[in-house]
């Protein structure tokens, strides 16, 4: 119940005031998935740099120097590690053979625990689910499109995945939480947020002339790559842990398994961030447990909570 935001000035068309800018008008907007704790990372004078605290984005002051092209960001609602020990919180650093590298994640892991006892992982003091995913990633000592397929097929939950690294090649990691990207080709610029409604009142806020864009497509189960100068490819990975096609007017939609093939583990850890967040919106936890009783499905029940349908 995270959300992920950022850019890729890849045409250099803003300075790093006008960047500071347009990520907080952004940040502001991406409020709307979590309060506890906001946090960017970006290279600048060939060092990677992470700013991060324990405060919603409205009272963060992001400071983007001159000739930073990409900034990654997240805006979180915590749900397992106390976000006031700022090491809970995105993006997170991790280093590879090939470098230091960090991750923001949007979603929720089940298997976090299993997989440092079985595949002994170091002991760190970070209590976030998310922190496994680095760790898989160190495991494989390289962050590219093979070393995200491993960590996305071997992590267990719901997930968005953001990575980047010190030569500015930003990655996403799409599963079955949702992802918005806008590409302005005029301007060289890419805006990106967990979802549309969130990125359009984003860029709305920023008054900013941007002219028009176009959506880049990334769907469940693939992984996309984009450079310093905006070059993209593309990886895939297996998600048929994730989710179940089903077919609506306009293409395929991503939704959880049926409750006969999850493992109560996930439906518990889920249902807990559902409560989280319902109360974030203003409705009481027990409203989750009622929908969920009527026969509401863990992707529909978060739909509501965002949507306001209920």
């Amino acid at each position: 119940m995270c959300c992920l935001f950022g850019m890729i000035d890849y045409g250099h068309s803003f300075s790093g005031k006008q960047k500071s800018k347009m990520l907080s008008a952004l940040a502001r907007e991406c409020e709307e998935r979590g309060t506890d704790a906001s946090g960017i990372a970006y290279n600048y004078n060939n060092k990677l740099r992470i700013y991060k605290r324990p405060l919603p984005a409205r009272q963060m002051k992001f400071h983007i120097p001159n000739g930073v092209s990409v900034v990654m960001g997240h805006t979180r609602l915590a749900t397992q590690g106390n976000a006031k020990r700022n090491y809970n919180n995105h993006p997170f650093l991790g280093r590879t053979a090939d470098g230091f590298f960090s991750l923001c994640h949007n979603g929720v892991l089940y298997n976090d625990t299993a997989l440092r006892k079985t595949m002994s992982l170091p002991q760190t003091r970070i209590e976030t689910d998310s922190y496994v995913a680095v760790q898989l990633i160190e495991k494989q000592s390289t962050l590219d499109l093979n070393s995200l397929k491993y960590m996305a097929e071997t992590v267990e939950g719901s997930f968005c995945f953001t990575a980047m690294d010190e030569r500015d090649n930003l990655y996403f990691v799409k599963g079955d939480n949702p992802l918005c990207i806008y590409h302005y080709r005029r301007l060289g610029l890419i805006l990106y947020a967990s979802t549309e409604a969130i990125l359009s009142r984003g860029i709305a806020r920023m008054k900013v002339v941007l002219g028009k864009a176009s959506k880049v497509e990334v769907n469940c189960g693939e992984i996309l790559k984009i450079d310093a100068y905006g070059k993209m490819s593309h990886g895939t990975f297996n998600a048929d842990s994730l989710f179940f096609p089903a077919y609506y007017p306009g293409g395929f939609r991503c939704y959880y398994p049926s409750s006969a093939s999850r493992s109560a583990s996930f439906e518990d850890a889920y249902l807990d961030e559902l409560r989280t967040a319902a109360r974030y919106y203003g409705f009481d936890g027990q409203w989750v447990d009622s929908w969920y009783q009527e026969g509401l499905t863990l992707g529909e029940i978060e739909e509501l909570l965002y949507t306001g349908e209920i």
